[in-house]
């Protein structure tokens, strides 16, 4: 009738009768959760899976260069050279004397004290920092392949010969050193291996998985069920042995498409990555320590120096060695191979109670690769996809540490830079307002070390800054999907 109600028509009909792409993302046949709706109910539709719907967009590989990387012995032999130099600046600052005053006068004989410096403890310093050298040439001897039995035998008594040599020399300046100085001042002479043996022997992530089997903190029954703490002498001898032998492999990376294999790929380079630092952080340290503050602690009570600059000293040292021995450690290929695992773990950002009411939410599973912008629940909380690709676990706050750390791949570095920049920068304004002798012969031959440092990782910053920068298509040059 002209004046009554029109009812829908069959078209209204028809269309809201079909379901929304929504509904259909946020159905319950592929996880088991269902869409929240405007009243909060749930609706339950027949749909196909969320991969199937919504497929994430392949994640492709920028291929860097090779670039050169210092071998094993060449970089250690360096980092031993710089130590050496940056002993002997230490000592030029404690015992420096007034070289430019008259012959008259006691302290112009010489420009230092040497019947001050203790020789024992110069000899027990160098031998304790070429530790790394002296065993890097012997693993490097060991692995070269011998022709003949008469070579395989002059091999090994070279290397019998060298360690006995070292400890011999070890052993007699530790017994010099017992006979001049107090306990007190012996102790600090191995102090670092006290703090060896807690951090890198016994501090092991106690974790009940299949990828923490390589921590080495528990031990598995033979019905291979249950796991009990393992004792201190199987820790030592297992970490002795670790250190006795060859390094270990560089973890590789392929593009794998089940999501328990990329968790399972992350946490071994987790394990990797942590171990990795734990050496950049004991190896720096204890250099800085035997270089620079070791000799402060043997030095008489009547002899001056100059404190504030024997710890900047100190921090300079250390901050070197750290990053020699991050960019030795970490190079470009490994940060790369880190930035891809990255890449294909994602990341979720929790989000707070109440936020995207209306949009569909899924129940989190540990089987599915989630798209970027999904909403899910996991232990009572609501998670945004943030990578293209999300595998990770919503809680685990590791993951989320490692996407933040390499989903970047110049992040690492630029680190370093900023951090050796800061150190030049600062060196260069101490050697202007230097005035004295000493401060400025050791700024001119450390700034020559970070001169240096800081060289190599502009060199790879500007490589890689290009290669990353590249557009990232299957038909672009020098890219590849994988």
């Amino acid at each position: 009738m002209p004046g009554g109600r029109r009812g829908p028509s069959r078209q209204q009909l028809s269309r809201s009768a079909l379901p929304s792409p929504q509904t259909l993302v946020g159905s319950s046949c592929s996880n088991g959760a269902g869409l929240r709706n405007r009243s909060s109910t749930s609706v339950g539709l027949s749909a196909p899976p969320l991969t199937a719907l919504i497929s994430p967009e392949p994640v492709r590989h920028a291929r860097i260069p090779e670039l050169p990387i210092d071998s094993s012995v060449l970089f250690e032999f360096m980092l031993f050279l710089y130590l050496l130099v940056v002993l002997f600046v230490q000592y030029i600052n404690i015992y420096k004397t007034v070289w430019w005053y008259p012959y008259s006068h006691s302290g112009a004989s010489t420009s230092l004290n040497f019947h001050l410096i203790d020789y024992h403890l110069v000899i027990f310093i160098t031998v304790m920092l070429a530790r790394r050298l002296v065993w890097t040439i012997i693993s490097e001897a060991f692995h070269t392949s011998s022709s003949s039995l008469l070579q395989y035998m002059i091999l090994i008594a070279a290397r019998l010969t060298l360690l006995t040599f070292c400890g011999w020399l070890l052993c007699w300046t530790l017994v010099n050193l017992f006979s001049k100085h107090s306990v007190l001042n012996l102790l600090f002479l191995g102090y670092p291996f006290g703090v060896y043996v807690p951090l890198c022997c016994f501090h092991q992530e106690a974790r009940a998985q299949a990828p923490a089997a390589d921590c080495g903190c528990l031990e598995q029954d033979p019905d291979g069920q249950t796991l009990r703490p393992r004792d201190f002498l199987a820790l030592l001898r297992e970490n002795l042995r670790e250190q006795l032998s060859s390094s270990a492999p560089v973890p590789t990376h392929t593009c794998l498409l089940s999501p328990e294999l990329i968790r399972t790929e992350v946490e071994g380079l987790k394990a990797d990555f942590n171990r990795r630092i734990k050496e950049v952080l004991f190896n720096s340290l204890f250099s800085a320590y035997y270089v620079a503050f070791l000799p402060l602690c043997f030095v008489q009570s009547t002899q001056y120096y100059d404190m504030r600059w024997s710890c900047e000293h100190l921090i300079m040292v250390w901050t070197n060695a750290f990053v020699m021995l991050m960019s030795q450690l970490l190079p470009p290929q490994y940060c790369d191979l880190l930035h891809r695992s990255a890449a294909h773990l994602g990341k979720w950002q929790r989000l707070e109670h109440g936020s995207y009411g209306n949009a569909p939410q899924h129940l989190w599973s540990d089987s599915t690769i989630w798209p970027q912008g999904v909403l899910v629940r996991h232990s009572r909380c609501l998670y945004k996809a943030v990578g293209p690709y999300n595998v990770a676990l919503p809680s685990d706050v590791s993951h989320a540490r490692f996407y933040f750390l390499f989903h970047k791949p110049l992040r690492i570095l630029n680190l370093l830079i900023g951090i050796e920049c800061s150190v030049v920068l600062y060196q260069l304004y101490s050697l202007l307002r230097s005035d004295r002798w000493n401060h400025t012969l050791s700024l001119g031959l450390v700034l020559f070390c970070s001169y240096y440092v800081l060289f190599k990782l502009l060199r790879d910053r500007i490589v890689l800054g290009k290669a990353y920068s590249y557009p990232l298509s299957s038909s672009s040059l020098g890219l590849k999907s994988q």
